[in-house]
């Protein structure tokens, strides 16, 4: 019983030591596994008891935490400024035309090419356009009202 304790231990603490070296979430759950483990081991349960409990408790902890956890760990994560630009406006500065493979539109001062994502359809200067995705270095746009 002292080696099945033991090794739980040692399990608990390699675990413990790569969540901390990664901090990607990705071995705290089989961690709060090992230490139920642990638990059972002390209470005498069986190795096969101890097994299943571990899997179990990690297996738990994955499908109910890691949603909120990653929630909470993400919710200070800044958008970079292309992903900002998606769903705003733009005016259209120079007519899109997907078939010429021409057009340029500004948003928040900048100014960008872009392409319509209605295909065969040219999109006038001076109409608004919503931006829907961006393509490498092309916005993807559609007039207002029609994504």
């Amino acid at each position: 019983m002292v080696e099945q304790i033991i090794f739980w231990l040692v399990l608990l603490i390699v675990l413990l030591g790569i969540e901390m070296a990664t901090m990607g979430l990705t071995t705290i759950w089989f961690a709060g596994g090992a230490l139920v483990a642990i638990l059972a081991a002390l209470l005498h349960a069986p190795i096969i008891v101890q097994i299943v409990l571990f899997f179990l408790v990690a297996l738990v902890l994955l499908i109910f935490t890691r949603p909120v956890a990653v929630r909470y760990f993400n919710k200070d994560r800044i958008r970079t400024n292309v992903e900002s630009i998606v769903g705003m406006q733009a005016i259209v500065t120079e007519e899109i035309d997907n078939l010429q493979a021409k057009g340029k539109v500004t948003v928040n001062g900048q100014e960008w090419t872009a392409r319509s994502v209605v295909e065969g359809k040219s999109i006038e200067a001076g109409a608004v356009v919503t931006v829907v995705s961006v393509s490498g270095v092309k916005l993807m746009v559609s007039e207002s009202g029609t994504v």
